[in-house]
Formats: C-alpha cells, structure tokens, sequence
C-alpha cells in the first residue's frame, strides 16, 4: 500500500525534529512545489537598491544593504558562513545566515540625504533675518546645489515644483521674509513664479533682474491686479527682455505704465520712482452717510494772467522776441547771448495730458499732423529726465551740458522748431521776477506755451525756465546788443494741450456745470460786435462742449459771426470741410432763405 505525499512529507519531519536538525515549529517544504526560499507563487523581480527604511533598522540588527555587502565583499567566495543553530549547541534556523569575517562588523548601509533637506539648508544659509532679506540669486552656481545634482528654477529641466518648495520654504522664515531676490537665474517663463504669491502674499521688494521673461503674460503669473502681490513696493526687472525690448523701441513710458497698472502698490521700479499722486483715505466705518454734500468743481483761486513784477517789461518782451526766432532758424548765433559757464538741459515728457486725452487732440482728424511726431530724436539725444534716467549716473551727468558752446551743439542735435511768440501772444504764459540782491540780482523767467516740430508740422507744448543776468558792457552778449545774457536754461518738452490752461478764469478740477468764459480783450474775435446774446453763451458753450477745442473755436467764431445757433453753425461748417472762410462764404450765399430758427 502506497503512502500519500502528505504523510511521507509528515513521517520526515517527525525523524528530523526528532534528531535535532530542524526546529519544532519549522514546516517542511516540497521542492516540486514550493520555491525555494519558501516563496510560493510567481517570482517577483527584486532589486538590490538601499532601501531608506534600512537606515533605521540597521541599529537594531544587519538589513539588506549590510547583508548583500558582506556577501559580496572581495574574497567573500572563500569567507567562512556561520549557520546559526548548526553548531553542537545550536539548532539549524532558516535565514539565519552572518557574516563570519574576524573582526568585521557588518557594514552599515549609506543614509540617502533628502533633496527637501538640501533646499532647508540652503534657505537658511541664504536667509538674513535682520533685514528680512532673502537672497536665491544665482542658484545654478551654489555648490551644495551642484554636489546634490538638483534643479534650481530657471536651470534646464527644472519645473514649478522645485520652486513651490523655495517659496514654502520661504514662507516659513521669521521674521516673514520682506525682500526676495531672484536675479542671475536664467527664468524664462513666469510660471516658475505662479506660486510666490501664494507663499509670499506680503513680499513688499523682489528683484527678478538679469532673467529671460520676454512677455506680458510672464508678468501676469505674479501680477498684482488679480490679486497677487498686492503690497509690491519695489520691483527690478532690468536685464530682461520684456524690459530692454520696450526701452529701445521708445516705449519707456507706456512700460512703466502698464507695470504700475499691474502692481498698483508699486513705488520704485527699476530702481526708479514711480510718480503717483495719493490721497488719505479714511478707514472703514459702520455709520452709513446719508448726506449729500456739496462738491467744488473748481480751485478756490482763478487762475491769472501773466505775472512779471521787479522788473520792466520790455526787458523780457524785447528777450524773448529775440531768443526764439534765433533758436527756430539760428541756433548757432545764440551762442552770444549764452554766458561761457551757462547750463542747458532738457527733458520729455512723453505721457498724454489728462485734458488732452478726453479731447482726442492727438488721434484728432482736425490735427492730423500730431500722429506724425516721433520722440525718438528727442530720447535719443540726451533728455534729462530724473524720473526715467536710465544707465546710472552717467547719463545724469552727460546730460547736464557745461558752457556756451557745449550747450549750443547740444540744441544743435534736437529737431527744427516753430515758435510764434509774436504772432499768438494767447498761446504762451510768463512769469518773470528777480532772484538774488545787490550784486547777485538775476531775472527768473518761466515760460509755458506751444510750438511747432518740423518737419511734421505737429504741435508740443513746453515748458522753459531762464535765469538771466545783466550783461556786463564788455561781454560778448552786452557787444551783440543783447542787454541780459543767460545763466541757465531748463527747457521740458511735452506731449500737447490747449493753452486753456492757463486763460485767465476759474480753473477746473472735474466735471461739471460749464463754466462761464472770461470776457475776450477788445480787438478779439468776442469782441462788442458778437452776435451771441448776452444769456445765450453760457448754453452755447455747453451744447458745443462735446466737440474738439480746434472744432469748439471755429463754431464759437461762425455763432459770433453770423448769429447762427449750434447747430445750424455746425452743419454750416460740416458742409464746407471745417473751412472758416469757405463756411463764411456759404453762410452769405444763403443767409436769405434762412428761417428765424437757425439764428440764436
């Protein structure tokens, strides 16, 4: 009779255990169909790569790293292997196997270091909590950086996350980090940033300088106007290329304004100030204001006409006929007027005046011109303007022109101008007083007004400071006929507005009721012979004032004329191209078969 495998395997155990070979609690296996090693089933492919539990149960007893080391130690072939249990006091036990070298401990395994670790520690040693300064400029070079092989943003390869652990990292330095600088790290794209408001919420200062973001929508990652970064103070994006593109293409301007549209907190940007005008708001109260209160439209004072006082008249009219027919057609010869240790600078102004913008002078189809101006041979030739100086303290000195002649070739290089100080006396304001006494006495003179840049026959207005002094008999200037000569010369140009500014009247500060205008100097066009009734300007002005100022002045001039209301005076003037005297023409032609409703 046959025994079952069951029973053979039974009956072997039993005589093993009973010699001693095997421990009582040990099952015996079938090699048809257990593995060995007593795994059952399909092998499963292991590696031998350390395991980071390993180096924590390594005090306690050998791990795997251990163990595969001391097997596979040099001359491990002939190492004596000790199996514990088969000594004459000792029973066999399974795996039980050590390595048996004289004298060796089993070696520990190495403890893998974490790259969260490495990151901390480069935090901290890069962290200045005194002035609450962060400095991560120019991660790629940091040698524990390189030595641990990882990604810093901006190095190729590296993405958001490595970056988002920079900024948790961050945010959890106190005091809470103030300045943060990012710059000389290669960041081409702005989404390796789309996290820093997220931990750095209140970051007040952060440098981005010498990166690679090239477009707008890198800005926006960290843009303050979707809520990001709302306490942005200072912000340095100099050496990229979203930065020097707008510079050199003449954009400087509309790039420091789209920035402070973004960060609206923003203060000083690329190390320059951003001029801002603010008002004390009050703080938050539960009372809920039901009074309605009366709102001023106006300045309390008017504003006057020109102011010239210590000093006679003629001496600044007779200056200043002189100087600007000279500057427009001779530049070369003011070289006499100017004394040899004068000083000349300018500056441009190239933002829209606010007044200027709602009138539309400068996309005006009455004004064509202006669409032809160019600033560039202005900017490019040495405008000194503080505000937007750009290239340190060079260009701040370069543009501050020494002596006569240095002041001379430097006007030389600006385009051609047009000056019709006698022709439109309206057109310009001065204001001209002493400076100085006894023998330091000088006349100051500032003068606002408009000119016209050849060769695009478009208007700019100006401002222009003078400091003048006598001119001694034996001067070159008093030998020219030139009674004062000049000390300094300040001369800002800037984008074009009405001389409304500064017409004699109440000055506006917002919208409202129209103001009445001043009455016009005899000899005007608003002279005694207008045909506008004395009650009907008022309306006139109001029912006109949706129009252009140059369109605004032909039909006051056509109602003053004719006696034709707004719109009859407007179709009239449609009809004939905006043409004055063409409109005056047809106005003759038909004013017959004209009905008592056209006239005011």
């Amino acid at each position: 009779m046959f025994s079952s495998p069951t029973s053979s395997r039974t009956l072997a155990t039993t005589t093993l255990k009973g010699a001693g070979l095997i421990d009582s609690d040990t099952r015996m296996r079938d090699a048809t169909v257990d593995k060995p090693g007593g795994r059952k089933g399909a092998s499963k492919i292991r590696t031998h790569r350390t395991r980071p539990i390993d180096a924590y149960k390594e005090p306690h007893g050998p791990g795997r790293a251990s163990m595969l080391a001391a097997r596979t130690q040099p001359g491990g072939a002939s190492d004596v292997l000790t199996i514990r249990g088969a000594s004459t006091v000792g029973r066999l036990r399974r795996n039980a196997v050590t390595a048996a070298v004289a004298g060796v401990a089993p070696s520990k395994a190495h403890t893998p270091v974490k790259a969260v670790e490495v990151w901390k520690d480069f935090v901290n040693r890069r962290w200045n909590p005194e002035t609450r300064f962060l400095n991560l400029e120019s991660m790629m070079d940091d040698p524990e950086i390189q030595k641990h092989n990882l990604l810093p943003p901006g190095a190729p390869a590296s993405s958001v996350r490595e970056a988002s652990v920079l900024f948790k990292l961050a945010s959890h330095l106190r005091p809470a980090v103030q300045t943060l600088s990012l710059a000389n790290n290669n960041i081409s794209s702005g989404q390796l940033l789309s996290t820093l408001a997220h931990y750095l919420p209140k970051l007040a200062n952060l440098s981005l300088q010498n990166n690679n973001l090239k477009v707008w929508r890198d800005i926006d990652f960290i843009s303050g106007r979707k809520g990001k970064l709302e306490h942005l103070r200072e912000l340095i994006l100099l050496g990229n290329p979203l930065r020097e593109l707008e510079i050199q293409n003449g954009r400087g301007d509309k790039y420091k304004s789209d920035m402070a549209r973004r960060f609206t907190s923003l203060i000083m940007l690329d190390q320059e100030a951003i001029a801002t005008i603010a008002f004390d708001a009050p703080g938050p109260s539960s009372t809920v204001v039901t009074e309605k209160r009366a709102t001023a439209t106006t300045f309390p004072y008017e504003m006057r006409p020109s102011f010239i006082t210590g000093v006679e008249d003629s001496i600044v009219s007779n200056f200043l006929v002189r100087f600007f027919p000279l500057f427009d057609d001779q530049r070369a010869t003011l070289l006499d007027a100017y004394h040899p240790s004068a000083t000349f600078s300018f500056s441009c102004n190239t933002a829209i005046p606010s007044r200027a913008r709602i009138q539309g002078l400068h996309v005006s189809k009455e004004m064509p011109n202006q669409r032809k101006l160019d600033w560039g041979p202005w900017l490019n030739n040495g405008s000194r303007n503080l505000n937007r100086m750009g290239g340190g303290g060079d260009k701040v000195i370069n543009s501050l022109h020494l002596g006569s002649e240095e002041a001379i070739r430097a006007m030389s290089t600006l385009p051609k101008t047009k000056h019709d100080v006698s022709g439109s006396p309206e057109k310009f304001c001065i204001d001209a007083w002493p400076v100085g006494q006894g023998e330091n006495l000088k006349l100051f003179i500032s003068l606002h007004g408009q000119f016209i840049e050849e060769p695009s026959q478009g208007i700019r207005s100006f401002d222009r400071a003078f400091v003048l002094a006598p001119a001694p008999p034996s001067s070159r200037a008093k030998l020219n006929g030139w009674d004062v000569m000049v000390l300094s010369d300040q001369w800002s140009i800037r984008a074009y507005s009405t001389h409304d500014a500064w017409h004699p009247g109440p000055m506006r500060v917002q919208a409202g009721d129209v103001i009445p205008m001043q009455q016009k100097p005899t000899g005007s066009i608003a002279s005694s012979s207008s045909l506008i009734p004395a009650g009907a300007r008022v309306q006139l002005e109001h029912t006109i004032s949706t129009f252009s100022e140059p369109q605004r002045n032909l039909i006051m001039q056509i109602c003053e004329r004719t006696g034709l209301n707004a719109k009859y005076a407007v179709d009239c003037l449609e009809n004939n191209a905006w043409v004055f005297d063409r409109a005056i023409a047809n106005f003759e032609q038909v004013k017959g078969a004209l009905s008592r409703d056209a006239f005011l």
